[in-house]
């Protein structure tokens, strides 16, 4: 295991909120839900801030009864943090002021970072920070709208390496009122592809000193989380993928950020197989249906057992239980003493890049012409 260097940089203030160490669970959709950051703030011993799947605007505006269930949160969850996705300023104002009237959530964070096509060809996600006035408007709602809340937003580097936008959307947050923003050092053309670019992190540091900067890519362990702090002079650092099949990393990330380093989890499969089946529970318990939150379960199995030596058949095998007491057996048959492996620490999740970004027609032509957002952009989908 590689020496790790801790950062005294150990508080990130989003607003009243004091978040040591200065740790964020991403919002990831059909991943970070109640049940998930459940067990990562479990993990964590409660430090660190953990933020709701994605919602729609329109969605929580019209009280969807699958959207209003997405932003329940557990008793023991403090600050409550949801993540919003709106391209209409009017509707993202609505969904804010809804939040903060009827006292929803303590953070609002604002999505402007995913690369999916249906998302962007309606110039949603991460192609809207190109039109600046757009971008402006929404802000200016939102914050607004939010009263005491604070509001932050999460962004990429931009469209592609010929429009970047991440510098003026920086400064526009600031001129708005926003509290922090996280920078996925990435473009909407790489995807998940490539490395992160972790100097546009320290020149977007640089370029907004009266906020705080998070920094997000590319972080697979604790000692790459105190390495982007060090390298680049972030306030803090928001882990998507690298927690995959690893809700412990956040018992890591405090670990490091408190000087613990010989306190790194390195869990045995018998120590992985439980927290499975503890997942697999809270779902069915959150759902209301045992059956149902194993299924919801499957899409994990392959990343808890990433790096474990687990034959083709049983990995199929687990992946279409339907109960737990048949996961449980499966995982039974398996060598449960087996110890961490090495390299399971790695990348994990989506790895796509180098993709043609999807735009409405002519969207490049003005970056200031607001013409062309239609209410179907909004769509109950992944970003960062």
């Amino acid at each position: 295991m590689p020496t790790i260097t801790t950062t005294s940089n150990t508080t990130l203030q989003i607003g009243p909120h004091t978040v040591q160490p200065p740790v964020v669970l991403a919002p990831m959709a059909g991943i970070t839900n109640a049940p998930f950051r459940t067990l990562c703030r479990e993990f964590s011993g409660g430090k660190g801030l953990f933020v709701s799947e994605m919602i729609t605007t329109r969605a929580l505006v019209e009280r969807n009864e699958k959207t209003m269930q997405l932003i329940h949160f557990d008793a023991t969850e403090k600050p409550r943090s949801i993540q919003l996705y709106g391209v209409d300023p009017a509707t993202v104002g609505k969904a804010v002021r809804m939040i903060a009237d009827e006292g929803l959530a303590d953070h609002i964070d604002l999505n402007f970072g995913c690369p999916v096509p249906k998302v962007t060809r309606k110039g949603g996600g991460s192609a809207l920070p190109y039109k600046r006035n757009l971008l402006r408007a929404i802000l200016r709602e939102a914050v607004s709208g939010a009263g005491d809340l604070p509001v932050t937003m999460k962004m990429r580097k931009g469209i592609d390496d010929d429009h970047i936008t991440y510098l003026d959307a920086g400064r526009i947050a600031v001129e708005e009122g926003v509290t922090a923003i996280a920078l996925h050092g990435r473009t909407a053309a790489q995807h998940y592809g490539g490395t992160a670019d972790w100097d546009a992190i320290a020149r977007l540091k640089e370029h907004v000193p009266e906020i705080p900067v998070l920094g997000n890519g590319d972080i697979w362990s604790a000692e790459d989380a105190v390495r982007m702090v060090r390298e680049t002079g972030c306030d803090g650092v928001v882990v998507g993928r690298g927690c995959l099949g690893r809700p412990w990393l956040f018992s890591d990330l405090v670990a490091v950020f408190e000087g613990r380093t010989e306190d790194i989890a390195r869990p045995a499969l018998r120590e992985v197989a439980d927290v499975m089946v503890r997942h697999a529970t809270l779902l069915g318990e959150w759902i209301g249906d045992e059956a149902r939150g194993v299924i919801d379960f499957r899409k994990h199995v392959a990343w808890y057992l990433k790096g474990f030596a687990v034959g083709s058949e049983m990995r199929k095998r687990l992946a279409i239980t339907s109960s737990l007491e048949e996961l449980r057996s499966g995982l039974d048959e398996l060598d449960l003493d087996q110890p961490w492996p090495a390299g399971a620490d790695g990348p994990r999740g989506r790895t796509s890049g180098n993709n043609r970004v999807v735009l409405p027609d002519g969207w490049l032509k003005d970056p200031y012409d607001c013409a062309g957002i239609g209410e179907d952009a909004e769509l109950d989908t992944s970003g960062g």
